[in-house]
C-alpha cells in the first residue's frame, strides 16, 4: 500500500468518524484501516486522530494532515483525468447557501449525478466567505456581488427579486404606487452577512436606484424564513422571485411596484485563482451554469418577459 492510498484511508476516517465504517466501505479488514493510521502517525511523527469508545475525531494536527491530503489526492485524480480522458471522479465539495441548494440544485442533481456517477459530490450550506484550500471546498456558490478577493468569480446568472406582502396587509396598509407611498409601511428584513445590518428596499426607475429603509417587525438571515414570515402578514418582503411563484399563484402573496422592480440579484461561484479548473470543477460549473438559466427563466417568465 502507497502512501496516495494511506491518504484516501486516512481521509475516509477523518469524514465518517470511524474505524470500522471506514474498513466497510472500502473493503479492508479494520486491523489494516488502524495499522495504516498508526503508520502515519509513527511517519510524521504526530498523533492525528483522538480515538474514544464512541467516536474517532481529528486533533489539530490532524485537522491539517486532512485538508493536506484532501489536496493531494484531488490533484492527483484530476491528472490522471485529463490523460486518460475518461469519466470525472474523486470527491467534489461545494459550499452553498441552504436555500439554493434547495431551490437551485437539488431539483436537477439527480440528472448530473447519472452522467456522471463515479463523482462523490459533498455540499456544505453557508453563507460566509471561506478559505477555500484551508477547508478543503473547490467553489463556493453565492448570492451577491462578491467581495474583493483573490478568487475567480464566475457569474451564472442574474435571478429577478420582487417585493410582496398578503392580500390582507394590503388591505390594512394600502397597495403602494410608487416607493413614495411606503410610509405607513413595515418590512420583513434580511440581515447581511456583509455588514451585519438590514437590508433596505431597492427599487429601480429610469435607470436609478432608489433605496427605502422602512421599519422590521422582524429581522432574519434566511429567505426562507422572509417568505414564511410574510405569508403571515409581518409586512413586505424583498426577495428572488423564485421563492414566490407558488404563493404568488395561490394568491397568498400579491406583488406590489412591479414597475419599479428591484435589480436582480447576481449568482456566482467562487473557486481558487492559482489552480488549474479540474475536469470535475469544470463539469459542475457547466452544468451549475445550466441550472442558474433555467431559474432565472422563472423570474422572466413570470413577469412575461420574452
Amino acid at each position: 500500500m502507497d502512501r496516495f492510498d494511506e491518504m484516501r484511508i486516512f481521509i475516509r476516517v477523518v469524514e465518517t468518524r470511524s474505524f470500522r465504517r471506514t474498513a466497510e466501505t472500502l473493503g479492508f479488514p479494520r486491523s489494516t484501516v488502524t495499522d495504516v493510521i498508526k503508520r502515519i502517525e509513527a511517519r510524521l511523527g504526530v498523533r492525528l486522530l483522538d480515538r474514544t469508545t464512541r467516536m474517532v475525531a481529528p486533533t489539530l494536527d490532524g485537522e491539517a494532515w486532512y485538508r493536506r491530503c484532501v489536496l493531494i489526492v484531488g490533484q492527483i485524480e484530476d491528472a490522471e483525468a485529463a490523460f486518460t480522458g475518461g469519466n470525472v471522479k474523486g470527491r467534489l465539495r461545494v459550499e452553498v447557501h441552504g436555500t439554493l441548494a434547495r431551490h437551485f440544485l437539488l431539483p436537477k442533481l439527480p440528472d448530473f449525478l447519472a452522467l456522471h456517477p463515479n463523482l462523490d459530490l459533498v455540499i456544505s450550506e453557508g453563507d460566509r466567505l471561506i478559505d477555500l484550500i484551508r477547508e478543503g471546498v473547490d467553489c463556493v456558490v453565492r448570492v451577491g456581488e462578491p467581495a474583493d478577493s483573490d478568487l475567480i468569480a464566475r457569474r451564472l446568472c442574474d435571478l429577478p427579486e420582487a417585493v410582496v406582502a398578503t392580500p390582507d396587509y394590503l388591505q390594512q396598509h394600502g397597495i403602494p404606487q410608487t416607493p413614495d407611498d411606503l410610509d405607513g409601511h413595515h418590512v420583513v428584513a434580511f440581515l447581511s452577512s456583509k455588514t451585519g445590518q438590514p437590508i433596505d428596499l431597492e427599487f429601480t426607475f429610469r435607470g436609478r436606484t432608489v433605496v427605502r429603509p422602512l421599519p422590521a417587525t422582524l429581522t432574519t438571515t434566511g429567505a426562507e424564513t422572509m417568505v414564511a414570515a410574510g405569508r403571515r402578514g409581518l409586512g413586505l418582503i424583498q426577495v428572488p422571485r423564485y421563492h414566490l411563484e407558488t404563493d404568488i399563484a395561490a394568491g397568498r402573496l400579491v406583488e406590489v411596484l412591479a414597475d419599479y422592480a428591484p435589480s436582480p440579484s447576481p449568482v456566482v461561484a467562487l473557486y481558487q485563482r492559482d489552480r488549474q479548473l479540474s475536469p470535475r470543477l469544470r463539469v459542475f460549473l457547466a452544468w451549475l451554469a445550466q441550472s442558474a438559466f433555467a431559474i432565472q427563466r422563472v423570474g422572466h417568465d413570470a413577469k412575461g418577459s420574452p
